[in-house]
């Protein structure tokens, strides 16, 4: 299976696949409000351009609108973490469950070779950054599910919103090796053909993660 690759074609895309790269890495904060004679100063583009930009990028969650407000990044709250993570569970436990099932033994092969990858990054401790896309152990699970309207609604749906929360707060410190064993566990079954158990894991490593980032939110709000 060939991976997905986003490419700009035009000026909007490259803005749009900035701005968006911006949020959900923290540069542009979250909660920020979006100024579209600010944005377009910065990136250099038109204000129609920006426009555009912002509205794709509330299509994928990362920017909401609110009356006298207008346009602004979303929050990281532990409100919107758990529904959020409550949704990607469900998906993401049924797409490692697909995954055991469609994927051929070269794309089983790869993902193996991409934790090997990163096995180096987390041999600190320290951190456990993953690029977005196919550096990215999850999003190649999504893709092996090879369920076309899995794949949307969390690629072009949700992917985003729940890297903003994974970069910017679960990423790093002492969740780092175990995420990483849980991720080696998990193409353990997927390997295995026992879809049962890879959705398992996967249900139960996306808890963890979630019950990681919720205490860090609290510790901020305190």
């Amino acid at each position: 299976m060939s991976l997905p690759i986003e490419t700009p074609v035009t000026n909007a895309d490259k803005t749009f696949f900035r701005l968006r790269t911006d949020i959900v890495e923290g540069v542009i904060q979250a909660g920020a409000k979006l100024s579209e004679t600010e944005l377009s100063t910065r990136y250099a583009v038109s204000r129609a351009v920006i426009r555009e930009a912002i509205n794709r990028l509330e299509a994928c969650h990362l920017v909401e609108r609110k009356a006298n407000v207008g346009a602004k990044v979303v929050t990281l709250s532990a409100a919107g973490l758990v529904q959020l993570y409550q949704v990607r569970e469900a998906l993401e436990g049924m797409a490692a469950r697909l995954a055991a099932e469609n994927m051929d033994a070269d794309e089983i092969s790869d993902l193996q070779s991409l934790l090997d990858a990163h096995s180096n990054k987390v041999s600190s401790g320290e951190t456990y950054y993953q690029e977005a896309g196919d550096v990215d152990f999850h999003y190649r699970i999504v893709l092996g599910s090879k369920n076309a309207h899995l794949i949307s609604v969390l690629i072009d749906g949700i992917y985003h919103l729940v890297r903003m929360y994974r970069v910017q707060l679960g990423m790093a410190g002492p969740r780092v090796t175990t995420a990483f064993e849980e991720h080696s566990h998990i193409v353990r079954a997927i390997a295995n053909r026992d879809g049962e158990l890879a959705e398992m894991l996967m249900r139960r490593h996306i808890l963890y993660s979630k019950n990681n980032i919720e205490r860090k939110l609290n510790s901020i709000s305190v």
